[in-house]
């Protein structure tokens, strides 16, 4: 229970406020129980203010939201605040008992690796005997229980009931997948982050931030909240930020802690000497201020090189001795969805992968060059109702670096899904590749796996690319059963049979 006095403390509130006392924080009018503090938030689609009666009804004893006059107008004690989702986060880290302080928090921010990177640390840390919580894309694991995951980074509410939750396991530590979405809505507000890493910052997202200057004030504000655990003391665990140093972005998040700052990659603190790329592995001399160790790591292509050496030098930050460091990277088998093969004895490769970015899809493709010297089909697809600009891009990058090319759908959602196969189509053709000759243009992409599977000849590899771990399509407003390993697989057994 928080009282008035507690509640303009933890949001340093100067004004006066109602008597309330709340037992709860939500955003959700359906989730109001009698005591709780119902935060009304202007969405993208709707405005929590509409739902304040239904929040009445439910027994909420007060509300918070952004509307000054609203003050004297609402039917409940109404706190005005500048940010109240961050104001919700705040107060139910609070009701919570600011778990995440007595825990090591690292967060994960970028474009591109931060769900492999995550598992890597994860490994690390359970090697060095240090049980480790994994928040992000595919769950939230708590150790003792595995929870399904709606967003990358959930909402404050559900993210203090995590830690809440974690904090009454054995684990102390705490990985999660900091998404750009989630910063710039502060739904980590409340968590004590001790260390902040930067993978990379490629086109994405930009439907919702608009440029890439947003985009990138978005991500940095990870690195602030370790900055401000910095300030205040960092515990029992060191506090200290790790950044990818072969990124064009890399100067604006080395510059904020930069006291504390470990880089990684190409003449980094952390970096890879004598890579050498196999079908099954990587393997590479791990260079670092903490030793130099041989080490395999069972993801395939160089970009995961790069994921292991963020792992490595936030293992290495934290104390943990390099041979366990290498040990932990070796012991990571595989991350669903990333890379990742369907197997049902044929003579060519199929491989899954979660690459949604031009980015992204360059490094799968590359990664799928080192291990196939025969030809690469690549099927592929653009989220509709998402940023357009990519579209071409990708398009131009599988033209680059594909034989084949099967464009189709991937989440169309509300968007006409034959409206994103021609933004894509311009790449293709802008780089001098024929329609119904390098490449073709199937909208079913149970149709395209199956087109592309039947298409490939002993020693090719067809990459599937776009959805990875996701086991849904959304169509229209629908949301359908769909796996592309499945998918694969059926088809696999169909020319095998």
């Amino acid at each position: 229970m928080l009282t008035r006095d507690d509640i303009s403390r933890v949001l340093r509130l100067s004004g006066s406020l109602p008597e309330v006392a709340i037992s709860s924080v939500t955003e959700d009018s359906r989730r109001v129980t009698p005591g709780a503090l119902f935060v009304a938030v202007s969405g993208e689609k709707a405005d929590g203010h509409a739902y304040i009666g239904a929040a009445r009804e439910a027994g909420a004893s007060a509300v918070l939201g952004n509307r000054p006059g609203m003050v004297q107008g609402c039917p409940l004690p109404y706190i005005h605040h500048h940010n109240p989702r961050q104001a919700a986060a705040l107060l139910a880290h609070a009701l919570a008992g600011d778990p995440s302080r007595t825990m090591c928090v690292v967060g994960i921010t970028g474009t591109n690796g931060k769900t492999s990177t995550t598992f890597l640390i994860q490994r690390i840390l359970q090697l060095a005997g240090y049980p480790c919580c994994n928040f992000g894309t595919l769950g939230y694991d708590l150790g003792d229980a595995q929870v399904e995951a709606a967003h990358t980074t959930p909402f404050g509410e559900d993210l203090a009931a995590l830690f809440a939750q974690a904090s009454r396991t054995e684990a102390r530590h705490v990985v999660m997948e900091v998404s750009s979405h989630a910063l710039a809505q502060e739904r980590v507000a409340g968590i004590s982050f001790n260390v902040g890493a930067f993978t990379n910052l490629t086109q994405d997202h930009l439907d919702y931030h608009e440029d890439m200057t947003s985009y990138l004030e978005s991500k940095l504000k990870l690195f602030a909240h370790v900055r401000e655990t910095y300030n205040e003391g960092a515990g029992a665990w060191p506090c200290f930020t790790v950044v990818n140093q072969e990124d064009a972005y890399a100067s604006h998040f080395a510059a904020v802690l930069s006291e504390a700052c470990i880089r990684y990659g190409h003449d980094g603190q952390v970096r890879a000497e004598k890579v050498a790329l196999k079908n099954d592995s990587t393997e590479f001399t791990l260079i670092t201020p903490w030793g130099v160790q041989d080490t395999r790591i069972h993801l395939v292509g160089v970009h995961n090189v790069l994921n292991a050496l963020c792992a490595a030098a936030i293992g290495g930050g934290l104390g943990v001795p390099i041979e366990t460091i290498a040990a932990g990277l070796e012991a990571l088998l595989s991350v669903p969805g990333r890379f990742e093969p369907v197997v049902a004895g044929q003579e060519f490769q199929v491989i899954v992968d979660y690459a949604h970015t031009d980015d992204g899809l360059r490094n799968a493709l590359q990664a799928a060059r080192a291990i196939c010297d025969k030809r690469i089909l690549c099927v592929f697809g653009c989220g509709g109702d998402r940023d357009t600009g990519k579209r071409p891009k990708m398009g131009a990058v599988t033209a680059e670096l594909a034989d084949y090319v099967v464009v189709t759908s991937d989440n169309p959602r509300t968007e006409d899904p034959y409206r994103i196969l021609l933004d894509v189509e311009v790449g293709l053709q802008r780089s001098g590749k024929k329609k119904n000759e390098d490449y073709v243009v199937i909208e079913s992409r149970r149709e395209a796996i199956f087109h592309a599977i039947g298409q490939a000849r002993p020693g090719d590899l067809v990459l599937i690319a776009g959805k990875g771990h996701e086991t849904y399509q959304i169509l229209g407003m629908e949301r359908i059963h769909f796996d592309d390993r499945e998918q694969a697989r059926e088809a696999l057994e169909e020319i095998t049979s």
